[in-house]
């Protein structure tokens, strides 16, 4: 039976500067050349895997997951994941390397990798144990100083792979020096676990040794694999792989010469490609397949657990939560209502089906730490449409009063964990707390998601004119094009180039064009975020390695925010505000006046009826007052006259990007001076939507109006905000929409007003505002 060839060797751009291509781009061809299954291998990291792993399933190619390791001698290994375990050592390895070396300068040693090799493969061969010089076309294998005298030692180690660029002739030590590395990675891990890597780019000597790998395979009894060492997924993704290697080596195409590859080869080639150019092999094509069904492991089965919370003997996570709960709403609330309990009922036994009473716990200490710590803090974003956390003191407003739908934070089809955000003063206090996790955690047992920062307007377009030498002065002028980083687009492309000062007939006009719409976007370096940190309940490292941040003192995961909520990490937001600062010093000033309720202040007891601080934001005296401090804000404050706290959640919310391309602005104001009569889709939705007028500027807003006019459950009316919200799949937004009007249609609703209820619904979806967020802000 014939085999498919697989690819067992592919870089990404998330190999930064060493591939030319993102991983969805290379799923994406994979598919089309028909390849069951892929893997990729990025350079000391699995930065992009979980994109690649969404993407390749998402084509039907089977995902594997590898690595490209920097060696300390300056050599590559690459390596393949087969289990969990092999995952798992793969993380250990790589967060041991980065954390001992400088940002950006991982190496392993050789003498580690024993205690990392189960669950590994190595590929040995031109795929990673190789020096290429494509312009000279010389490809340079390590050459030993000698025999080594033990498997490990130190010293014989570092000794592998060494360079030695005086190999562009037959070196007489070169087949001794190859038998040596095969008897090293034997001895590490294991005949059955080493493949020899054959790669045809039709490049002098690549045949030479690709003759000798084959000798050293039938001598040591090793499988070949044909694989092509893929750096970009098409043949025109070569330029951009040039572009990058300048920039890697700080200089032009003018002058790299021989740092360039030597022709555009490194790309996904399909089966039949590659059995024509391993015509003469045809095992090492075999053998991709072979190997393929051995490298099981998946990212889907992370095995990833979160901290359990330690709680007084006696409970469990559910009763302890419940019990701190209960004790909260007694704080919060003068009387626990009726309606206050049947809310906290509901959530609580929500809480509970979904596993997530330590979630909560956790939180709940972070602000314990901050208040015992004077550290002022404050939960947003969709967390203030519940009441538990109300309760706990993690949000100041209270969703029962403000009528938040607590399904926007927290619902059963939920797939993610919850999602928090701590408001802290910026610099110290801030920075206090992060070293509390650390502290609690381990530096191995927690991390800030990172930042993936990409190629936008300025940076692409600067770095590609040093690419292909342009003048400093208009590398200079291209810098002044850029408002916020990108170009602006009230001209063509080609326009502002010549704005730039590059006429339209210069030979490079048309290779700067395609290389700015082909590096958009692709990944420059990992940052971190502001503030996102996961944690674990054991080590951090045995799910996704760790490195070391800019900062002194913090640790960074290889994953950003999206990667680890897709993939079922928790993560809690630690996000630092200049006005929290400016806040709690305000607090304290008032805590040091004489005044008897002094002890009683914070914030979800300050005063909200204050005619003297809505008299300043009428008259628009609100330079450096948050939210409310931009020409647009305070332009509109003199229009709205805001006399209660709900009119600032309204000037918060209504002057933002969405409300204002929505037209939303203008028809609210107009109604509220009178000019403009208010009305309704429908009168069974004045209750949701009377306190904007007829305007709907929340999220929440549309949650209601599916409850209400289509008996939707909380947990429908999400899934439909999703499914608007973020446009990922047209296919999914549709089958919501037919559902809605269905039930609409099914409750008696007039076409009508069918139509224009979806229509209100899908526009508005875009630009909505989250109430709760506004609420917060507005505190």
């Amino acid at each position: 039976m014939t085999m498919s060839y697989i690819e067992l060797h592919t870089c990404s751009a998330f190999s930064f500067l060493r591939g030319g291509s993102f991983p969805e781009h290379l799923a994406e061809t994979a598919a089309e050349l028909e390849m069951p299954a892929m893997a990729l291998l990025d350079r000391n990291g699995v930065y992009g895997a979980q994109r690649f792993s969404i993407a390749a399933r998402e084509h039907n190619v089977r995902p594997i997951i590898g690595c490209e390791l920097s060696m300390q001698d300056g050599s590559i290994l690459a390596v393949l994941v087969e289990d969990r375990r092999g995952y798992k050592n793969l993380c250990e390895l790589l967060t041991q390397a980065h954390l001992r070396s400088e940002k950006s300068k991982c190496a392993v040693r050789w003498d580690e990798l024993p205690q990392f090799a189960e669950g590994l493969v190595a590929l040995f061969g031109l795929g990673s144990a190789r020096v290429s010089r494509a312009g000279e076309g010389v490809l340079a294998i390590a050459n030993f100083s000698g025999r080594a005298k033990s498997m490990m030692t130190r010293k014989s180690s570092e000794r592998l792979f060494r360079r030695d660029a005086e190999t562009s002739t037959r070196d007489a030590r070169s087949s001794q020096n190859l038998a040596d590395c095969a008897k090293l990675l034997i001895g590490t891990f294991g005949r059955e676990n080493v493949f020899v890597e054959l790669q045809r780019h039709f490049v002098r000597g690549e045949e030479r040794i690709n003759r000798e790998l084959i000798d050293l395979a039938r001598a040591n009894q090793l499988s070949l694999v044909a694989t092509n060492g893929v750096q970009y997924a098409k043949p025109y993704g070569r330029e951009v792989l040039d572009v990058f290697t300048c920039i890697r080596e700080h200089t032009h195409l003018d002058d790299a010469g021989k740092l360039l590859t030597q022709n555009a080869e490194r790309h996904l080639k399909s089966e039949r490609q590659m059995r024509a150019i391993f015509a003469d092999l045809p095992e090492a094509i075999e053998n991709t397949s072979r190997l393929a069904e051995r490298l099981t492991f998946s990212l889907e089965n992370l095995g990833y657990e979160f901290p359990e919370y330690p709680v007084p003997a006696g409970h469990t996570m559910d009763s302890f939560l419940r019990t701190i709960v209960w004790f909260g709403a007694q704080q919060r609330y003068a009387a626990v209502s009726p309606k206050v309990k049947h809310q906290l009922e509901e959530e609580l036994a929500l809480i509970t089906k979904l596993g997530f009473g330590g979630y909560f716990l956790i939180v709940w200490d972070i602000i314990n730490f901050c208040r015992e710590h004077n550290i002022m803090v404050q939960g947003r974003g969709s967390a203030a449409n519940s009441a538990v956390c109300y309760c706990l003191g993690i949000t100041p407003v209270d969703p029962v009063s403000t009528h938040l739908v607590f399904e926007r934070f927290l619902n059963e089809s939920r797939k993610g964990w919850p999602d928090i955000d701590l408001d802290l003063p910026s610099g110290n206090r801030r920075e206090a707390v992060i070293q509390e996790i650390y502290r609690r955690y381990g530096k191995h047992g927690a991390a800030m998601t990172a930042n993936v920062i990409s190629y936008r307007g300025r940076s692409a377009a600067r770095e590609i004119s040093k690419a292909l030498n342009f003048s400093p002065s208009v590398i200079d002028r291209f810098s002044h094009l850029f408002a916020n980083g990108d170009f602006p687009h009230t001209l063509e492309l080609e326009a502002q180039i010549e704005a730039a000062g590059l006429p339209k007939d210069h030979p490079r006009m048309p290779a700067f064009v395609r290389l700015y719409h082909a590096i958009y976007g692709l990944p420059r370096h990992l940052g971190q975020h502001s503030g996102g940190m996961i944690i674990c309940q054991n080590k951090l490292s045995w799910f996704v390695p760790l490195e070391n941040a800019s900062m002194p003192g913090r640790v960074v995961a290889q994953w950003d925010k999206d990667d680890c909520e897709d993939l079922g990490i928790v993560k809690v937001d630690l996000l630092g505000l200049g006005m929290m600062s400016v806040m709690q010093d305000a607090f304290e000033l008032c805590q040091q006046r004489e005044r008897p309720d002094r002890s009683g202040l914070d914030l979800a007891h300050i005063p909200k009826n204050d005619e003297k601080t809505f008299e300043i934001m009428q008259s628009a005296d609100t330079i450096g007052v948050f939210q409310i401090e931009s020409r647009a804000q305070m332009a509109t404050l003199p229009r709205m006259k805001p006399e209660c706290f709900y009119d600032v959640v309204i000037e918060v919310a209504i002057i933002r990007p969405g409300p204002i391309q929505g037209d939303m602005v203008h028809p609210y104001l107009a109604r509220r001076a009178g000019k403009e009569p208010v009305t309704y889709f429908d009168d069974r939705l004045k209750p949701v939507l009377e306190r904007t007028l007829g305007v709907p500027l929340f999220q929440e807003q549309m949650l209601k109006i599916a409850m209400v006019m289509a008996d939707f459950s909380g947990d429908e009316a999400e899934e439909l905000r999703r499914a608007l919200s973020f446009h990922r799949s047209e296919e999914r937004m549709n089958k919501v929409c037919a559902k809605l009007r269905a039930a609409m249609e099914r409750k008696g609703v007039a076409p009508d007003k069918i139509d224009k209820i979806i229509q209100s619904i899908s526009s508005f979806a875009l630009y909505g505002f989250p109430e709760s967020h506004a609420i917060s802000f507005a505190i």
